[in-house]
């Protein structure tokens, strides 16, 4: 089968398709033929060298796929051969077939496309475990999402508004202002021509937001954190500004410099709380993750949303999809079309 096995780490050009051998599953194992691949930025950061949850050269990079069950493993109970799946791992999805454990095989939505199936799982559960577990969002809460025209971003809009908050997003282009603009948000900022920290504040009448979903680090957390009213919560569920250099010592003391940190006594005289989160940890606990993606799913449908697909590339083109997405000028969620 074809699969972009990562032997090394670089810029977009280290991705190649290679011939692999296919995958047999073991006991409790499913294998699915991938049909579609949702992108994050998580695997960018992989492919750089620079995202701890990655395994050891070599592997298949990819997270998040949507596709058809089409070999079982002994003691499988819950799958069956035909079903379509929507797959949350650690590594392997792009790939033509990738196996998991059983668990990690999620049901699709009926009403998606397959498109828009891939762009669901990691995104939305993002964005939902950052705004209902972390931050405990109430509906009389107003929120600023960084990066808001992103996978993550959409997600968050979306499930804000629904819920019934006053929602605020910082975007980095006019094309990305409307996208917004059509998520009806209440204020779209665009960073790169406007300080979204004085935007904020005209637009709360000189107040702040009570809750900040922030995935950028650097001066926006500095900003952001100076938003914050009293008894707000700060959910960090991304670190974009990164850019760590192997070769480069200065790389590692702006890295350093720009992480988001919290200082408890800085927190105690405001009262605000500094949350983090990485969806990672939630695949293995089988009991929280099927509760989450029930609750999810429950809102998802009750209000009728579905993910903003922003581009869509070929299998063979999956190097483009990471530059577009590296260069920040994507929109919404990037998938990759592998078969139909």
């Amino acid at each position: 089968m074809k699969a972009y096995t990562l032997t090394k780490h670089g810029k977009p050009s280290v991705l190649k398709i290679a011939e692999v051998p296919e995958p047999e599953p073991n006991a409790g194992e499913i294998r699915i033929k991938i049909k579609r691949i949702g992108i994050n930025y998580a695997e960018i950061l992989s492919r750089k060298g620079m995202y701890g949850w990655a395994p050891k050269l070599p592997y298949i990079l990819g997270m998040e796929a949507f596709g058809e069950v089409d070999a079982l493993g002994e003691n499988v109970s819950h799958r069956q051969i035909g079903e379509h799946v929507i797959v949350g791992t650690q590594f392997g999805s792009y790939a033509e077939k990738i196996i998991v454990k059983e668990r990690q095989a999620l049901p699709v939505i009926e009403s998606f496309s397959p498109e828009e199936n891939a762009a669901y799982a990691v995104n939305y559960l993002t964005a939902w475990v950052s705004l209902f577990e972390m931050a405990r969002l109430r509906s009389t809460d107003s929120v600023l999402i960084h990066a808001a025209a992103g996978g993550v971003g959409t997600a968050a809009v979306q499930l804000a508004k629904h819920f019934g908050c006053t929602v605020f997003g910082t975007a980095g282009s006019n094309e990305k202002i409307k996208l917004l603009s059509d998520l009806n948000i209440d204020g779209a900022i665009n960073y790169r021509t406007q300080d979204f920290e004085n935007e904020i504040k005209k637009l709360t009448n000189g107040k702040g937001v009570d809750v900040i979903l922030e995935v950028v680090g650097g001066d926006v957390y500095k900003k952001s954190l100076r938003l914050l009213n009293p008894l707000g919560r700060i959910v960090i569920a991304g670190f974009a500004s990164m850019n760590l250099q192997k070769w480069n010592p200065l790389s590692w003391l702006r890295t350093w410099r720009d992480m988001p940190k919290a200082t408890i006594m800085k927190m105690a005289e405001k009262s605000y709380g500094v949350m983090a989160t990485h969806l990672g940890y939630l695949l293995p606990d089988e009991k929280q993750l099927q509760k989450t993606w029930n609750e999810l799913n429950t809102f998802m449908e009750k209000n009728n949303i579905k993910p903003v697909v922003g581009h869509i590339f070929n299998f063979e083109e999956l190097a483009k999809a990471h530059e577009l997405m590296e260069s920040r000028k994507s929109h919404g969620k990037i998938v990759i079309n592998v078969s139909s």
